[in-house]
């Protein structure tokens, strides 16, 4: 029996991001309308950026031990989180497709119920092999 996806939920989306390289802390805050929905033991988030380049479809999934984020559209990128190891992933620009790597710090999902919850993700960033700085994403997200 093919496994069902849950519901899909409108959800009020606010992510925080914060990335620290040589002592500088830059910060991005965004507000965003998604949706969220179950399938298995994994929670996923859908929502659109709109760039300069024009919109990006991402996807985050959430789960106990693991998280993915993927982006397409008129950004490709895939990152994957796993506590404590060290994970591949990639980013395709117009100058050609980049390796990263992910080193996960901290992996945590709250679901506070009534579709709501909190997602933190802490980890390091390594583009080619060098470091691009330790990220800490917070997603909290709300029924809209």
């Amino acid at each position: 029996m093919a496994e069902e996806v849950g519901h899909q939920m409108p959800v009020k989306i606010h992510l925080k991001t914060t990335i620290t390289q040589d002592r500088e802390n830059e910060k991005y805050e965004l507000m965003l309308l998604g949706e969220y929905y179950q399938k298995g033991d994994a929670a996923f988030l859908k929502y659109n950026e709109e760039l300069e380049e024009g919109t990006v479809h991402t996807i985050v999934k959430m789960s106990e031990e693991s998280a993915v984020i993927l982006r397409s559209g008129a950004l490709k990128m895939r990152l994957g989180f796993h506590k404590d190891v060290e994970k591949n992933g990639s980013y395709e620009s117009p100058y050609g497709t980049f390796l990263l790597s992910t080193k996960t710090k901290k992996i945590e999902h709250k679901n506070i119920g009534n579709n709501e919850g909190q997602f933190l993700l802490t980890y390091d960033l390594m583009m080619q092999g060098a470091s691009s700085g330790k990220y800490e994403m917070l997603i909290t997200y709300k029924e809209a």
